[in-house]
């Protein structure tokens, strides 16, 4: 076996045998401790196991533990064991234990838990060793477990009923009850330096992983998880957390992984595992295929990683591939068909630019309206014109009536039969349009909305309109260009999480000239250097038109310019001529 923990161990166990990845031989600690030890010491030298380079006596001589605690019980130099590290600090070896401490009463409480009283811990076959090992005794009417500290001794104890867990007292030095001391067997966490062991809830439920031959910790209730400092476990490679089965406790399981990080793989209940199922519990239940049972939970147990699964990554990319090959994927078009053309669709995060009164309002309500009339969710957040103005200009696009003529008392008879078909479209369009005027919007409101319209139209992709990015709300003016980038990256992570595309309004910049450059540039935006990497597509749209010229307002064009593009060619899209006096535009080759 030519990895280095099989190398450090054979050449220091010479009469060693290895058979199925474990080597057997005669215990060298049990001649230290005595003649009536005579045990085998156990080594498992699977590369691919969590608990490769455990070893234990099968006389319980010693604690197990992996290569570091071997090398110290045999005063082997630290240097020679592989993954040795001399500046490594352990967590607790600043704290000042006093002289007193329990040992010598823990002895006499050990004396005392023969027969009846330890016929509790016996229904799941818990051997001498076992308690012996984690030093459990019996006061005379509770069970005392010992909280043994880093320097090895004991200062308190936890002393529990035997059949009503909830009757409980700690015992000795008050300044060692605190949550910071409550991890019970903590002299483990040093004996598995470098290697891996179990951490559940309740003492009671260590004793059979203990059993098994498995090394482990536990803390008296989940909620004292929270006081774990993860420096504690700093050299510990892999932690097995097993709570018991509760949402309390689980929750407690998912927040401690999540400050401690990579290494600790969640034990997970079958979901027909019964509410508040422990481990003792199932360990008597299971008996002769206890041991097979951990196996296996093992075995699924996860890494509480960063990262999904590769077997959801692949899911995930699957059905993306289907959704997009879908209706309501192609369905995300603007109404324009040469826009749509240039585009490949709405899809995005896309950016449109113009000098004020270009038309970029008009032009975003149109398609917004028009995407919301194919019943394809859409919020328009609007900070520019105002709802009731909004929901005018396109009565007036639908009507083919000017917003003059709709709000005059009357109409003339020839264009009555119009304004009601116009208004009944309206309000069908609202059922999937939804217009916000907040001026307090924050990322985490427009992730609800989003969440409320898809919910609603039961749609997987919605459709969100700015107008405009240099109005979205800032909470420092001072900072706007930071706040518009901050914006820009929040767009990006609500796109990729929630499948929404994006039009986004966005100003220009004037040139040292104070005018506008005639022909478009990713460099025309105003105010944040990130659209040009936030944006799948950024878009320029300029008149072809005097502003100041009030005459033959029908004969305006504007011409919209592909700037960039993440997926499509930069170039002219087309022309769009003002569809004056109704608030829209036709496209034009």
């Amino acid at each position: 076996m030519p990895d280095a923990i099989s190398q450090f161990y054979q050449k220091h166990l010479t009469e060693g045998h290895l058979r199925h990845h474990t080597l057997q031989a005669p215990c060298p600690f049990c001649s230290q401790k005595n003649t009536e030890f005579n045990g085998r010491l156990q080594v498992l030298l699977n590369p691919s196991s969590f608990f490769h380079g455990y070893f234990r006596c099968t006389a319980g001589c010693v604690p197990g533990g992996f290569a570091l605690h071997f090398a110290r019980l045999s005063k082997i130099p630290l240097s020679q064991v592989p993954g040795y590290e001399p500046d490594r600090e352990y967590a607790g070896s600043d704290i000042d234990y006093p002289v007193k401490n329990l040992n010598q009463e823990l002895i006499g409480f050990q004396a005392k838990l023969t027969g009846e009283q330890a016929s509790p811990l016996q229904k799941a076959k818990i051997g001498s060793g076992v308690l012996e090992e984690l030093a459990i005794g019996f006061n005379g009417r509770y069970l005392v477990y010992p909280y043994q500290q880093a320097d090895g001794n004991c200062y308190a104890a936890r002393c529990i009923h035997p059949t009503r867990v909830e009757d409980c007292f700690w015992y000795g030095d008050e300044r060692f009850f605190g949550q910071e001391f409550r991890i019970f067997n903590a002299p483990e966490i040093e004996r598995c330096e470098n290697g891996a062991l179990f951490l559940v809830e309740e003492e009671k439920n260590l004793l059979p992983i203990k059993q098994l031959g498995f090394p482990g910790i536990a803390v008296p209730t989940a909620a004292d998880l929270d006081a774990i400092a993860p420096e504690r476990l700093a050299w510990i490679r892999t932690i097995f957390l097993w709570v018991n089965n509760n949402a309390e406790s689980e929750a407690k399981a998912r927040a401690f992984a999540t400050r401690v990080g990579f290494k600790v793989r969640l034990i997970r209940w079958p979901e027909d595992a019964p509410r508040n199922a422990q481990i003792f519990e199932l360990a008597v239940n299971q008996q002769d295929d206890w041991a097979a049972t951990v196996a296996e939970y093992l075995k699924n147990a996860r890494a509480f990683s960063p990262f999904s699964s590769p077997l959801a990554e692949f899911q995930g990319f699957s059905q993306q591939l289907r959704q997009e090959a879908g209706e309501a994927y192609t369905k995300l078009t603007c109404g324009f068909p040469l826009l749509d053309r240039a585009l490949g669709g709405l899809h995005g995060i896309n950016i449109i630019g113009g000098p004020p009164k270009a038309g970029k309002s008009a032009f975003s309500i149109q398609i917004a309206t028009e995407m919301a009339l194919r019943k394809l969710p859409v919020i328009y957040y609007d900070f520019e014109n105002g709802r009731q103005k909004i929901y005018l200009r396109t009565l007036s696009r639908l009507s083919r009536l000017s917003t003059e003529q709709i709000k005059a008392a009357t109409l003339q008879p020839k264009n009555q039969p119009s304004l009601p078909q116009a208004q009944q479209q309206l309000k069908k369009l609202l059922i999937s349009l939804r217009v916000v005027n907040d001026r307090s919007l924050s990322p985490e409101t427009m992730r609800r909305h989003i969440d409320f319209l898809r919910h609603e139209t039961h749609s997987p992709y919605t459709v969100v309109v700015i107008d405009s990015l240099h109005k979205l709300p800032f909470k420092d003016i001072s900072q706007k260009r930071s706040g518009i980038d901050g914006w820009l990256r929040q767009l990006e992570a609500i796109r990729d999480e929630l499948a929404v595309s994006f039009l986004v309004i966005s100003e220009l910049a004037r040139n040292s000239e104070g005018q506008f450059d005639r022909q478009p540039h990713l460099g025309s935006f105003k105010g944040s250097g990130d659209i040009g990497y936030s944006a799948d597509n950024a878009m320029v749209l300029m008149p072809l038109w005097d502003p100041f010229d009030r005459n033959m307002a029908q004969d305006r064009v504007n011409e919209l310019w592909l700037v960039a593009s993440r997926e499509q060619s930069p170039g002219r899209v087309a022309g769009y001529q003002v569809d004056y006096p109704y608030w829209g535009f036709t496209e034009q080759g």
